[in-house]
């Protein structure tokens, strides 16, 4: 069975991306793992124990929600696993270790012990995950059902690369896809690019029975334009390709994934190029 990785540190947004995770699970058929991480020196906490009686307190409140959200499972199991290192890294390595289908986070924390999904931190996740992330903020307001799924086309070559993964998705939710042609140029040969890229992905959709429609629109910056359109059409789910930047020995996540996924109202699921192959299954 499927295994869905949740991060977890107590704030009203990580219990979000749990309910959100369950619904999920209970549609597909899947495991879920809460992973809390304990940060080393972490001068801010509200706690002021020794690190074992933290631990112990994270424990107790991860076996209440075992116990408490058990009862919302459908067919899999909630289990829960404590790690130590940077948050980021350790819930990777977690959906690593466990092949996860999917990492589900929040993307704001509040502070102390429940402070380590604010800012990049979320962003951090998506660029370090095996598997395809779904962030969501604290103000959404979590469904039982996916109807819409947005799906925006740029000119990338990795942008058609998400329409597999994004078709099971929705197949099994019944969901609506919007093909969202995003066209941020007056080029005529790199319009026709995104509008050949539409067309291919319009017929996979309707070659496999999937319901969908189609927009296109003109855009300055393609995170405003696709956050506008998803709100415009009360989506349920935005479905990116990340781009990954290279900088001396780091990897970091584009421009566009980051900011979509640090302000997009609607929950995002971020997936890596590379990833295509082992996602459509």
């Amino acid at each position: 069975m499927r295994q869905i990785v949740v991060a977890i540190d107590f704030s009203k947004n990580s219990v979000q991306a749990l309910e959100y995770a369950i619904n999920i699970a209970n549609i597909v058929g899947a495991h879920i793992m809460m992973v809390w991480v304990d940060k080393p020196d972490n001068e801010d906490s509200i706690y002021n124990n020794s690190d074992h009686e933290h631990r112990q307190e994270a424990k107790t409140r991860l076996e209440e929600y075992v116990k408490e959200y058990s009862k919302k499972l459908k067919h899999g199991t909630l289990s829960y696993k404590l790690r130590k290192g940077k948050v980021y890294k350790e819930v990777a390595n977690q959906a690593k270790y466990n092949d996860a289908y999917l990492i589900v986070a929040g993307s704001h924390g509040v502070s102390g012990f429940e402070s380590f999904m604010i800012g990049s931190n979320a962003s951090k996740i998506v660029t370090y995950s095996p598997c395809p992330v779904i962030t969501l903020r604290e103000t959404y307001e979590v469904k039982k059902t996916i109807k819409k799924v947005i799906l925006p086309l740029d000119n990338s070559a990795s942008t058609r690369q998400k329409v597999p993964f994004a078709m099971e998705f929705a197949k099994c939710f019944c969901s609506e896809i919007h093909v969202l042609e995003l066209q941020s140029t007056t080029l005529k040969s790199i319009r026709g690019k995104v509008s050949s890229y539409t067309a291919q992905v319009t017929k996979f959709l309707t070659d496999n029975n999937v319901k969908h429609v189609v927009k296109s629109v003109d855009a300055s910056n393609i995170t405003t334009a696709t956050i506008k359109y998803a709100e415009s059409e009360k989506a349920d789910l935005i479905i990116i390709m990340t781009e990954q930047e290279q900088e001396t020995s780091n990897i970091w996540l584009g421009p566009y994934a980051m900011q979509m996924v640090n302000n997009s109202p609607i929950p995002v699921m971020s997936i890596h190029p590379k990833e295509i192959d082992t996602l459509a299954r």
